[in-house]
């Protein structure tokens, strides 16, 4: 068995604890996630299975959508509801729904984000959350994400109250943290704030209805159709620029040969899916870095027999 399997990711499940359970309902030991999610979190969780985990990196680096709610009026050390609480204020003026959207705007593009203390972020070997949880802060290297689009879920004009909740919509980039975004947008207004809800409604192109759940993973293992729902290894490098080679530049391909640059890749800098005449992904290559003209193998998705 061997494809991508969408999973519907539970709250209150890691995503290490996601594989650790499939690998006992598939039995198979070869099973890995493709970007944590927090688990307080729910929702798509691409999990790749047998050579699928060779493509595993290229669905974590797609790009993400996430459907959120923000609570104006305190801030957590954790960013979001599981957290103390670090900062509170009553919130005396309206919230008007003109102000969020401006807000939004000033936070779409290309924009600087720094991991809460509370990541899987590693710095000098450690997770930052292993020095959180021993009350221990570190310097957190920060990182550019692009905001694709970011706009408001509900049908409102003002809000007003102590503390004032609203939901969001964000189609970002890898490495985005949705907490600190959240944080973001409470700066924006001048006010402290948290990540109060969050659920991951696509990864890639895989979305929820495609996704199953546990209980129908379980299902359609026992009636052995579960193969019929993976995806294969295509789907996840379908955003990639692709090179379709004919049956003999094929055997070159999976014998992970070094190929000069097609001419219409020079100016290319993103990974090539080299592919075969009947749309099958054999090979995923890169521009070589001491070679120039010429592309290497990144990754071999289909060696010789």
């Amino acid at each position: 068995m061997e494809g991508i399997l969408p999973l519907w990711k539970p709250k209150g499940m890691t995503s290490h604890d996601c594989v650790f359970k499939l690998r006992k309902i598939l039995h198979m030991k070869r099973i890995g996630h493709t970007g944590t999610l927090d688990p307080n979190v729910d929702g798509v969780l691409p999990i790749c299975i047998g050579r699928a985990t060779k493509v595993a990196e290229y669905i974590t680096d797609a790009g993400k959508t996430y459907e959120g709610e923000v609570t104006l009026g305190y801030s957590t050390t954790t960013e979001d509801s599981s957290g103390e609480i670090v900062e509170q204020k009553k919130i005396k003026e309206t919230i008007t729904r003109e102000i969020v959207e401006n807000a939004f705007q000033s936070l779409t593009g290309v924009i600087t984000q720094t991991p809460p203390m509370y990541s899987a972020v590693k710095v000098n070997g450690k997770r930052l959350y292993e020095y959180a949880r021993k009350g221990i802060e570190v310097e957190r290297p920060s990182r550019e994400v692009t905001i694709y689009s970011l706009r408001l879920l509900d049908d409102w004009d003002n809000l007003s109250g102590e503390q004032i909740s609203f939901r969001f919509t964000v189609d970002c980039s890898k490495g985005t943290y949705i907490r600190t975004l959240a944080v973001m947008m409470g700066e924006k207004l001048g006010l402290p704030a948290h990540m109060s809800k969050l659920t991951r409604t696509r990864s890639a192109n895989m979305t929820k209805s495609s996704c199953l759940a546990f209980a129908e993973i379980e299902e359609k293992m026992a009636d052995g159709s579960l193969a019929e729902f993976l995806l294969p290894i295509e789907e996840a490098v379908s955003y990639l620029p692709k090179f379709q080679i004919n049956d003999t530049l094929a055997m070159k391909v999976r014998n992970g040969s070094v190929l000069d640059t097609p001419a219409s890749f020079i100016s290319i800098v993103e990974p090539i899916v080299m592919e075969s005449e009947q749309g099958e992904a054999l090979a995923i290559y890169v521009h070589h870095p001491t070679k120039p003209g010429k592309i290497k193998p990144s990754k071999i998705l289909k060696v010789l027999d």
